[in-house]
């Protein structure tokens, strides 16, 4: 679109040339021919106060040629909304981040204080393990029947009474085993998962060194640790409280 208004006085340059602008389609070009150059500065004024891109030339003395680009105004316009709604959207990718972290952290805290309360609730139960002992209390087996008589029927009762010392409030702090009472802590013993569980409650199982060559068990040893007499006679005399079946 082409305005003449040469000859016409300010404002009516300025005031044809945005009609024409409102008029125009996005990305065409209104050009205005003036006769002075106070007229071009007001359209590049008008061009600039709308946003809008303009570009001015000195045809000859008495004629300039004004260009505004129309529709560029929208254009600025929808690039100024897009880039607030892409930085909206950076702001709310921050703070699910944010949040993302937040939760992230808090799960950290919980799963380090449920490590706390397990590694707490382990050294209640050693200490309770170590509570059930009994100070001074030494349990004596020296064979691996109880009482006399049947052979069957002593070594069924020995099952039994090794069991139901597992089950007492207070435990022996160490068991003795010699003599025939050697082949409870070995393989084939029906007694050896109960002095286990004695074991790993804190309790000392000791068996004759002697007593597991003598009957040829040694390598058969699956509980506790060796002893020789010395320590068999020193817990004996240091215990205050000593138990035989």
């Amino acid at each position: 679109m082409r305005l003449d208004e040469r000859g016409k006085q300010c404002p009516l340059p300025v005031i044809e040339a945005k009609k024409a602008l409102e008029k125009a389609e996005p990305g065409s070009v209104v050009e205005v021919v003036v006769d002075n150059e106070i007229a071009v500065q007001n359209l590049k004024k008008l061009a600039l106060h709308k946003g809008l891109d303009s570009l001015s030339e000195k045809v000859s003395e008495r004629e300039f040629l004004v260009k505004i680009w129309a529709g560029v105004k929208e254009k600025a316009e929808q690039v100024r909304e897009n880039a607030e709604q892409a930085k909206e959207r950076a702001e709310q990718a921050r703070e699910s981040a944010e949040q993302a972290k937040e939760m992230e952290e808090q799960a950290r805290e919980s799963a380090e204080q449920e490590k706390e309360n397990a590694e707490q609730a382990e050294k209640e139960s050693i200490k309770c393990a170590l509570d059930c002992r009994e100070k001074g209390l030494v349990l004596v087996l020296a064979s691996d029947e109880m009482g006399q008589g049947d052979a069957v029927l002593g070594h069924l009762l020995m099952k039994g009474f090794v069991y139901a010392v597992t089950q007492q409030d207070k435990l022996p702090e160490t068991v003795l085993l010699f003599n025939g009472g050697a082949k409870l802590s070995c393989q084939g013993s029906d007694s050896l998962e109960d002095l286990k569980e004695l074991e790993a409650q804190g309790v000392e199982i000791l068996t004759c060194g002697t007593c597991l060559n003598h009957y040829g068990i040694a390598e058969k040893l699956l509980v506790g640790n060796v002893t020789n007499m010395y320590e068999i006679v020193e817990k004996m005399t240091g215990a205050k409280k000593i138990v035989r079946p």
